[in-house]
């Protein structure tokens, strides 16, 4: 976003600048934030359509483009927060602010707990990924181990050895995840674009309007619960914004959301069209894990089917790595406000990344994942943990978008256009995301008459949530009372240049 329109005594004084002046451009930054995005993108295209296809069925196209106007307006909040006040912490900062500091570490602690969940299943599913890769080749057996992708256990072995190595990847400084990134993106992306571009034009459903009819989705909850897993497979147009100390240029963060953002609702347009083409609503519905592969083997014969499972298996990989470099800056953030423990500040002398925090973010997974074993499939281990983590995705979306309209209230006595950009609008999709969240929990109590480990028990779906957000209010109470944060006193959080994050270009150097 651009800097016009900056009022000091509406928006506060500008963000500093580090003492490492950089370029006031996308750079190594934005190249790493839309290689992150577009390779979430992929992924959720992989593994993401079947899900939604079996809750709001031929409505999918809409779903994508509904889900996507409040992610536009949440993304505008982010980036007229960020110009005034720039912190890996982003939503944890601001809302801590402008909300209140019990709000504001529930922001940090549910972005960062949501990602270790993330993480975890994301594992697994790696490990589904490259297990359907090896039996494509022709290798199912490593001795008396079945290499079956239908099975968790073997999955998420598997899985935990990938992540580990991105583990490694991501500590080891920034400017070598955006090249690995990069050069895993081209090949995705060629691949996705060429074979969505083969099934509108091939594809023997016929095109309807009325998959873009929002009036068409079969039922209130249809929409409710079809939102929950939009938002959540939109989620990580944010991450430029985890990296935003690197850079001397808030727009950049800025420029690298909106791109990623709007790149991805096109992507995920062009996808779910090219799947109805192709594929009845029943076929694509019962493939939630395996979406992409099965409608690549009905438009291609081997070896050319094989090409989406490679892009996929790269995918899911490169996700992993995605996820853990916003993650670990967040707790970072939060560790030098003392609301965490010391290790999360721990900053590699050589790499100048949070190495420990990053380390154990994967070995926090790694455990998440080894847990969720006692879920015999994979495909209900990806709906347990969409159900759990897009609550808890749109409740931290919520408050940072309310976070800048309290923020810039004053505006409201200004231009009509700024009121409606910086106070409005954002304040209408922070409700949105509130009722959206609000609605579901209903349904989900309504659902079920008796617990079960069941991710289709309305009790199990709210537990995963409500435990993350309990758990919260106890590591606030600890960081409050035990720790005696400063935070908790005034909601700010610990200036950007306290500790010395290694940037990019000097990573590059080195």
């Amino acid at each position: 976003m651009a800097t016009s329109g900056y009022r000091p005594e509406v928006d506060g004084p500008a963000a500093p600048a580090p003492d490492r002046q950089l370029k006031p451009s996308v750079g190594v930054l934005g190249g790493w934030a839309v290689a992150a995005s577009g390779v979430a993108a992929t992924t959720s295209i992989g593994i993401g359509m079947g899900s939604l296809a079996s809750i709001v069925g031929n409505q999918l196209p809409i779903l994508l483009v509904l889900a996507f106007l409040p992610m536009l307006g949440i993304a505008g909040a982010y980036a007229r927060l960020n110009r005034v006040e720039r912190n890996c912490g982003n939503g944890y900062v601001w809302v801590g602010k402008s909300l209140g500091p019990w709000l504001g570490f529930l922001t940090g602690w549910v972005l960062l707990v949501g990602t270790l969940i993330y993480l975890g299943y994301a594992g697994t599913v790696t490990g589904s990924i490259v297990l359907q890769f090896t039996a494509k080749v022709g290798w199912h057996q490593l001795g008396p181990v079945a290499l079956d992708p239908n099975s968790t256990a073997v999955s998420t072995v598997v899985g935990l050895a990938v992540l580990a190595v991105v583990a490694v990847v991501a500590a080891t400084g920034l400017a070598k995840a955006a090249r690995l990134q990069t050069a895993l993106l081209v090949f995705e992306w060629a691949t996705l674009i060429y074979f969505c571009g083969w099934g509108i034009a091939a594809g023997g459903q016929p095109f309807s309007w009325s998959w873009l009819n929002p009036f068409a989705i079969s039922s209130l909850g249809a929409l409710e619960q079809g939102l929950v897993v939009a938002v959540f497979i939109y989620w990580g147009w944010d991450a430029a914004f985890s990296v935003t100390e690197e850079t001397t240029s808030p727009e950049t963060s800025a420029r690298s959301g909106y791109l990623t953002l709007c790149s991805t609702m096109v992507l995920f347009l062009a996808g779910a069209i090219a799947f109805e083409r192709v594929l009845t609503p029943e076929q694509l519905a019962g493939h939630p894990a395996d979406a992409l592969i099965f409608f690549a083997g009905r438009l291609a014969a081997e070896p050319w089917a094989s090409l989406p499972v490679l892009a996929l298996l790269f995918s899911v990989a490169a996700s992993l790595l995605a996820a853990l470099i916003p993650t670990a800056r967040q707790a970072l953030a939060m560790g030098r406000d003392r609301t965490l423990g010391a290790l999360w500040t721990r900053v590699h002398p050589r790499y100048g990344t949070p190495a420990a925090g990053t380390l154990c973010c994967a070995g926090i997974a790694m455990v998440i994942a080894l847990l969720a074993v006692t879920i015999p499939q994979v495909s209900a281990l990806v709906l347990a943990a969409v159900n759990a983590v897009g609550i808890l995705v749109a409740f931290y979306y919520g408050l940072t978008a309310l976070a800048c309209a309290v923020r810039f209230r004053a505006v409201l006595r200004g231009g009509p256009f700024e009121a409606l950009k910086v106070v409005l609008i954002p304040a209408v999709c922070g409700v949105a995301m509130f009722a959206l969240g609000a609605v579901l929990v209903a349904s989900y109590l309504t659902k079920s008459d008796h617990f079960a480990l069941d991710p289709n028990n309305g009790y199990f779906q709210l537990m995963c949530p409500g435990v993350v957000l309990g758990l919260g209010l106890v590591a606030a109470a600890v960081a409050k009372w035990g720790r005696r944060s400063e935070y908790f006193r005034t909601g700010q959080g610990t200036d950007d240049l306290t500790l010395d994050l290694q940037t990019p270009e000097a990573d590059r150097v080195r």
